[in-house]
């Protein structure tokens, strides 16, 4: 595997700036930011470098910025996170070419997303695969099994038990933006 978190099992996701400042003040090495905007970025990268953690951003969810190659190439050489987050293929893709931990999102509703998402990976062949929602332990295991790629579990998880069964399942990691998560291991 390219990239591990340190052993990190969970990968707190921030939903605003009071709990990304939060995070920037927390012993995890690794955060996500989920909701943000496009003017607050190189500022919020430079305060998550400044305290030495490794920033993974959610392209898809960075408001005033479409989520398409263009996007990813500004966000990977003007930015430049330690990852990018998200669905779409050339963002992951140029994630990849430009060294950056990329990760494909994955929202499992049914068969057909499942069988779809395989060959969508075929092509991206991310350094990790997020699973939404998190809560299916046996299909964290199948979609590994099928792969080989690193699988994130997220969405849904509400509790440490669901934690401790996306890890028991396979999982390297969970995402979760709920606090009283964070602090599982």
């Amino acid at each position: 595997m390219k990239y591990t978190f340190n052993e990190q099992k969970i990968l707190p996701a921030a939903r605003d700036i009071k709990q990304f400042e939060e995070l920037v003040e927390s012993h995890f090495t690794y955060i996500i930011l989920l909701n943000s905007h496009i003017g607050q970025l190189r500022s919020l990268n430079r305060l998550a470098k400044n305290n030495k953690k490794q920033l993974l951003l959610h392209a898809d969810l960075i408001q005033g910025l479409k989520n398409d190659e263009y996007a990813a190439q500004f966000l990977c050489q003007d930015i430049r996170p330690a990852g990018l987050i998200s669905t779409r293929k050339n963002v992951v893709l140029t994630a990849k070419k430009s060294g950056l931990i990329a990760i494909q999102r994955l929202f499992l509703l049914d068969s057909i997303a499942l069988e779809s998402s395989y060959k969508l990976l075929e092509v991206t062949k991310p350094d990790f695969i997020e699973v939404l929602p998190g809560v299916m332990p046996h299909i964290i295991t199948e979609v590994y099994e099928e792969t080989k790629i690193p699988i994130i579990a997220g969405g849904l998880i509400r509790s440490k038990e669901e934690v401790e069964n996306a890890i028991s399942a396979g999982a390297v990691a969970v995402t979760t933006s709920r606090s009283d998560l964070w602090e599982y291991e």
